[in-house]
């Protein structure tokens, strides 16, 4: 085998068409890695949002909140099914929700859909995780509202203390609260949007606590069993993971649609520094062929050099994407044609990806002037200047 120091220490003599290469490849792979956060960052939001001890129960045939709807009644049903967790008063840990859309202004002078969620007040006990982290809790009644962190920042009308029109009323911003993906919500009390938007006696879903993950199975076929409720069932924690890969697929199919055809384009300017090296290194082609190298030896050599110009410009790639992890982002969801606001997560995975993306792309370019660097006759090798 040629030896590997030889390799690397040739494929830098031409500096600045190698450099060009490594620049170009390592663009592909920021591109890509960059896809890759964002369709990251949604599963982490919705990961961080579902309880493995609640049930949630929408529409027969809905495929999320947004499309779903059935009477008040139904709730007051699904808090007798045995197996729901009960409060201290002897109450069951029920929260009955409706869903709004509104359209807001952006800081940039766009427009989007932003998500409205009309919830009771057990849905903080449902919920003990989601934090308040500026002003308060709203009031039901008062036309109070608490607007999602991720939100704050990219509708000014949504700033603490502001005052927004919603449906036919004016509420007021009173808090600002984190938790997964609801930071992308705006909440308020479920009777006070339903007035708004003359939308009463109805829930969107309902979400019933269970004693401990175990027991979701069971209440799930309970419910979709009892003939008076004509409804669907699951885990929160399985319909916020199908959320999460409705929204992200998106990104995943993207990704590898931008990969296919940058790394296609990136793959010529491979093969030109290759050919380049084959080139300009003809006469130690042929000194090598006639020292008892073989063909094979001579094309191990060049794939060597191109895998190096890969795996370098992959590693330059994943450090200009690095920056990019937790960098807030925007996008429409799929399923609640709402924004949809998360940072980016540039997960291990996503830049192993893109380095090994960058060593593909340098071997495949690679290829062909490698096959026709071995090929060539030792004679007309040593015959060039």
């Amino acid at each position: 085998m040629i030896p590997i120091k030889y390799n690397v220490r040739s494929l830098f003599v031409r500096r600045g068409t190698t450099l060009m290469t490594i620049f170009s490849i390592a663009l592909v792979v920021l591109v890509y890695v960059g896809v890759l956060a964002l369709a990251g960052g949604i599963r982490v939001a919705f990961a961080a949002t579902g309880d493995e001890a609640t049930v949630m129960v929408t529409r027969d045939g809905a495929q999320a909140e947004m499309d779903s709807g059935f009477a008040t009644d139904t709730k007051r049903l699904l808090g007798t099914l045995p197996g729901v967790v009960k409060d201290a008063d002897g109450e069951p840990i029920a929260s009955g929700e409706t869903m709004h859309l509104q359209i807001l202004e952006r800081a940039d002078g766009s427009e989007a859909n932003v998500s409205l969620r009309g919830v009771e007040d057990e849905a903080f006990a449902l919920r003990p995780w989601l934090e308040i982290v500026d002003g308060r809790r709203f009031e039901p009644g008062k036309k109070e509202v608490i607007v999602g962190a991720n939100l704050v920042d990219r509708f000014p009308a949504l700033e603490l203390g502001k005052q927004i029109r919603f449906g036919r009323d004016t509420f007021r911003v009173v808090g600002v609260f984190d938790g997964g993906a609801y930071s992308s919500e705006v909440w308020g009390a479920v009777n006070d949007f339903g007035d708004s938007f003359r939308r009463s006696n109805y829930y969107s879903s309902t979400r019933v606590k269970v004693a401990s993950p175990s027991a979701v199975p069971e209440l799930i076929d309970r419910i979709e069993a009892d003939q008076r409720l004509q409804v669907q069932a699951e885990g929160e924690a399985e319909y916020y993971a199908r959320q999460s890969a409705t929204n992200s697929q998106l990104f995943v199919i993207l990704a590898n649609l931008l990969a296919f055809f940058m790394a296609f384009g990136a793959c010529f300017a491979a093969a030109n520094t290759m050919y380049a090296q084959v080139s300009s290194r003809s006469k130690e082609i042929g000194t090598l062929r006639a020292l008892g190298f073989k063909r094979r030896n001579i094309v191990a050599a060049f794939l060597i050099e191109a895998t190096v110009l890969g795996l370098v410009a992959g590693l330059v790639g994943a450090l200009l994407a690095l920056p990019l992890n937790a960098v807030t982002a925007g996008t429409m969801s799929q399923t609640s044609f709402s924004e949809l606001t998360f940072a980016l997560r540039t997960t291990p995975i996503a830049l192993a990806s893109g380095i090994g993306l960058a060593v593909f792309t340098g071997i495949l370019g690679g290829l062909p002037p490698a096959l026709r660097a071995a090929r060539r006759p030792i004679s007309e090798l040593l015959r060039e200047a």
